[in-house]
């Protein structure tokens, strides 16, 4: 067959568990295989968050396999009603299928960490073998799989004798990982967490090589844990725990959600902060994570301002209120949106007012409660902020009076202060109008681009500047180009982030690469600091009409998976189709000023992607910019083109 040929026949449609096994990366950590198995524990940990079981038991054993056992109400093992094979064999080999689907009231899991439904479908994929036992409805089953398939169909293997259950032994193929070996470190932190997050359940691992077993219960919670974290710290006041959850009838969250939490605030040592999201750790946090920040600040902020506690000249920002503060927070939300499959960061917007919310009022109670408490907090955050507002002054002493006369279409930020400063790179004018009057203007500079910016690839240094807008983003920047080997002077950097901020379509894109080019080219130590970003606009926008007693409301998506998971909960919310209607964005222009602040500038709401080398290393990326920017490359071009062409998503 001709390799040019592209005919009906050249289409492959990845059936099954295929695209798992085809990539990966996109559905799970590839480092190792912990994270396969930590889906397991997860199903076992939702059994325990819905009240049906009371132990969690992990087994390293000795061949290099994991077990998972716990005592809840076992997988169902009849057929489904629709599918008619049965329902533990789906969950073991169907993408996009759980008992986590079934949000409605009293469903299986109402609260549980899975989004996708491809959890423990991919542990079974990524798994040389998966053998799963049930103990249910008086009998004990058995069904085995080997990289996917079933090699033994469900069967009964004799009775139960009384008990209930999941027990799931797992053995990862070690192609798909680049170390087959589970971190047993972090294994042990991942059900230490279970058992903090569950009061009453115990979760244990036995190293069956070793014949060594450690197991956690923790009767007090969340608060026995963050004692724990933080040791020999001396507390200024004592540990401030509560929770709370939406009740029947809100026009804005569902029945159940909220979350607990307690916070603690130290004079020394490094804050220590764990976050959960419906028991899953979030470590990069999220908006979970900002709504506590909110609701501490707003709460303090109040109370300061009540008892007029603050010196003249002072400003009070989150960061002040949060900067000394230690917590453990687990949130429940329902249908959480996480920043990938590995859900390390949650991006559900509501979850910051659900969480702001529910801790502002209790903390605004305690503090009055506890005037002396109170007054002690607001010391801690009234000395940060005259600490930072002093660093501030520092670093605009050093710039002294012989800064470059900054462009006439840079809209400055009021603020010096590095940390917080942020330069958005905007697209087009109309767009720039909007992020000028959607943005903070305290710390949030913009400088528009009209046009698309010099491709910088191979142009000389001292022509750089013959271009307007490389010119005037280097002036605005503080700081010259440099090479990657100079040792550049960036005291004079006037922003700690400098973020590109394109359409979310293919002329963005292109903007972005030639933005990136520049960066890498002429300012990479700016990119190996750490102060170059992406913010990622949403595609679509949903308005929703008002009904009964919900008032209409927009919802953004990101992308056209976002936009599925977008409609499938308003129609588990009841809404018939029709009850919406979705708009494409095709420019950033056509955003409000209020639409750009909630989606793309926003801190606290927003998608911000760090510019690293990631798993390439500089020379590698040199040779790729080459490739894809070099005038005399286009030849190469062509042919890589011809050999990745149909890994491309095309927007037409």
């Amino acid at each position: 067959m001709s390799k040019n040929r592209y005919d009906e026949a050249s289409i492959r449609v990845l059936k099954g568990l295929e695209p798992v096994k085809q990539r990966p990366g996109m559905y799970t950590r590839t480092e190792n295989p912990l994270h396969i198995v930590q889906e397991v524990i997860d199903n076992a940990a939702d059994e325990a968050l819905a009240g049906f079981a009371k132990h969690i038991a992990v087994v390293a054993h000795a061949d290099g396999s994991v077990s998972v056992t716990d005592d809840g109400r076992g997988i169902p093992v009849g057929p489904h009603p629709e599918e008619r094979v049965p329902v533990v064999e789906i969950v073991y080999t169907r993408l996009h299928a759980g008992g986590k689907f079934d949000k409605g009231k009293g469903g299986a899991y109402a609260f549980s960490g899975g989004l996708h439904g491809v959890g423990v479908s991919v542990t079974n994929a990524l798994s040389l073998r998966l053998e799963v036992t049930v103990w249910r409805d008086e009998a004990e089953w058995q069904i085995v799989f080997a990289e996917g398939e079933v090699i033994a169909p469900l069967a009964k293997k004799g009775p139960a004798k009384g008990r209930t259950g999941t027990r799931v032994q797992v053995w990862p193929n070690a192609k798909y990982f680049d170390d087959k070996s589970i971190p047993q470190a972090e294994l042990a932190r991942s059900l230490k967490a279970r058992a903090v997050l569950l009061p009453g359940v115990t979760t244990s691992l036995l190293h069956e090589k070793t014949e060594q077993t450690v197991s956690w219960r923790y009767d007090g919670g969340l608060e026995a844990y963050l004692r724990e974290l933080l040791a020999e710290s001396e507390l200024v006041v004592p540990m401030w725990a509560h929770e709370g959850a939406v009740g029947p009838g809100d026009d804005t969250f569902a029945e159940g959600e909220g979350g607990q939490w307690v916070v603690a605030f130290t004079l020394e040592g490094a804050p220590a902060r764990e976050s959960f999201v419906n028991l899953i750790p979030t470590t990069a946090g999220g908006t979970h994570e900002a709504g506590l920040r909110e609701g501490l600040f707003q709460a303090v902020k109040g109370f300061v301002d009540q008892h007029s506690l603050l010196p003249k000249g002072v400003k009070l920002l989150p960061e002040d209120v949060f900067s000394r503060a230690s917590f453990v927070l687990s949130a429940k939300v329902l249908d959480p949106q996480f920043q990938g499959q590995t859900k390390e960061k949650l991006t559900s917007r509501d979850a910051l007012r659900l969480i702001a919310s529910a801790v502002k009022g209790p903390l605004e109670l305690w503090l009055h409660r506890d005037v002396d408490a109170g007054k002690k907090i607001a010391d801690l955050a009234i000395k940060a902020a005259q600490s930072r507002q002093r660093s501030a002054q520092k670093v605009e002493k050093k710039k002294g009076s012989g800064v470059a006369v900054l462009p006439g279409k840079l809209t400055d930020c009021e603020s010096t202060d590095l940390q917080r400063n942020e330069l958005f790179l905007v697209e087009g004018d109309s767009a720039g109008g909007s992020a000028k009057m959607g943005r903070d203007k305290e710390f949030q500079a913009i400088l528009p681009l009209r046009g698309k910016v010099l491709n910088t690839w191979e142009a000389e240094r001292d022509r750089l500047f013959a271009n307007a807008e490389v010119h005037d983003i280097s002036v605005a920047l503080g700081i010259d180009p440099h090479g990657a080997l100079d040792a550049p002077d960036l005291s004079g950097l006037r922003y700690g982030k400098v973020c590109i901020l394109s359409d979310a379509d293919v002329d963005g894109s292109h903007i972005q690469v030639l933005l990136l080019t520049l960066f890498f080219k002429h300012f990479p130590q700016l990119i190996a600091a750490g102060h170059v970003y992406v913010a990622r606009p949403p595609l679509y926008r949903i308005d929703v009409e008002a009904r009964a007693k919900k008032p209409a409301r927009k919802i953004y998506a990101l992308d056209e998976g976002e936009l599925v998971h977008v409609l499938d909960k308003l129609r588990q919310e009841g809404l018939k189709e029709g009850g919406w209607s979705i708009s494409r964005f095709k420019g950033l222009g056509e955003m409000s000023a209020e639409q750009l602040w909630e989606t793309t500038l926003n801190p606290d709401t927003r998608r911000l992607m760090p510019v690293t080398l990631g798993a390439f290393d500089a020379v590698a990326t040199t040779e790729r910019f080459n490739l894809l920017m070099g005038r005399g490359e286009a030849s190469s071009r062509r042919a890589w083109l011809e050999e990745k062409g149909h890994e491309a998503e095309v927007d037409v």
